[in-house]
């Protein structure tokens, strides 16, 4: 299993590594559990199961506030500057941290993403907390970063770089 998530270059679900691996897909979900135990570091995003590399571009927080209606707008301007956002964090009163993995790298992977929020009448996370969120994004440069923050503000997005 871990070889069929270290080849992909893109995640795999549940069901497509128990194909491959022969089992159900309940003995994924354990195996991935034991994988995870033993330090591999196992990313579990909306998409499917990979194995997280180090990454080579810098990662930072971006606090954000903006309307659910600006969620595409938001996502797809940080994936045209090439930055991934690879989670959204919200801080729920009662719950404290709830953080959503999202590993969003591509104009495709927002699509199948809210795709997904559309048909599973999910909420966003951000919808708990007014639109106040925060997200995890890797940069190939800090100038680039700089652009997209620009951008978002260009749009009407509220974005604070977290120190």
């Amino acid at each position: 299993m871990l070889a069929e998530l270290s080849a992909s270059t893109r995640p795999l679900t549940g069901t497509e590594l128990a194909e491959r691996c022969g089992v159900t897909r309940q003995v994924v979900v354990h195996d991935v559990a034991i994988l995870r135990a033993a330090g591999v570091n196992i990313i579990s995003t909306p998409r499917g199961y990979w194995v997280q590399t180090v990454p080579s571009a810098q990662t930072t927080v971006l606090s954000v506030c903006h309307t659910p209606e600006l969620t595409e707008v938001e996502l797809m301007t940080l994936v045209d500057f090439g930055i991934e956002v690879v989670d959204v964090i919200v801080e729920h009163p009662l719950y404290g941290e709830l953080r959503g993995q999202l590993h969003l790298s591509s104009r495709r992977d927002v699509e199948l993403f809210l795709e997904n929020v559309a048909s599973s009448d999910a909420l966003l996370l951000s919808s708990l907390t007014e639109g106040f969120h925060l997200h995890t994004v890797a940069a190939p440069t800090q100038g680039r970063l700089l652009e997209a923050i620009q951008a978002l503000r260009a749009r009407g997005i509220e974005v604070f770089e977290e120190d």
